[in-house]
């Protein structure tokens, strides 16, 4: 069974780069059909998508915030890393590492969630 671990700083100065790593055991992300997404929540807020890499490496990210984030991996170590630039206090959320899978009906949908880690902006 996959499973999804977060891992990263907890707090994050305005200014500074994000950089989390997830980290997939029981599956490998080269593997066919899936794809590896970053998720955030801010607090009392909705769940907001950040972005993606495929099996093959593509990634693509959400036009909101493409201009700041980046998603890159590890084959070797199986983990994929999200940097996000330019923090402020708006990007204070707890952020998420999930599995993607295309449905039957031809959408994407959630299959795994790692536990979610904290991230707080503040100075």
């Amino acid at each position: 069974q996959v499973q999804l671990q977060e891992s990263g700083p907890g707090l994050v100065k305005p200014s500074q780069t994000l950089s989390l790593t997830c980290t997939v055991s029981g599956g490998s992300i080269t593997t066919n059909y899936y794809y590896w997404s970053w998720i955030r929540q801010p607090p009392g807020k909705g769940l907001e998508w950040i972005g993606f890499i495929t099996n093959s490496g593509n990634t693509y990210c959400s036009p909101s915030l493409k201009s700041r984030a980046s998603i890159f991996r590890d084959t070797l170590k199986n983990q994929f890393t999200l940097q996000l630039s330019s923090m402020t206090p708006e990007d204070t959320a707890v952020y998420y590492c999930a599995r993607l899978i295309l449905d039957s009906d031809g959408w994407w949908k959630v299959g795994s969630w790692g536990q979610g880690t904290q991230v707080t902006v503040s100075s």
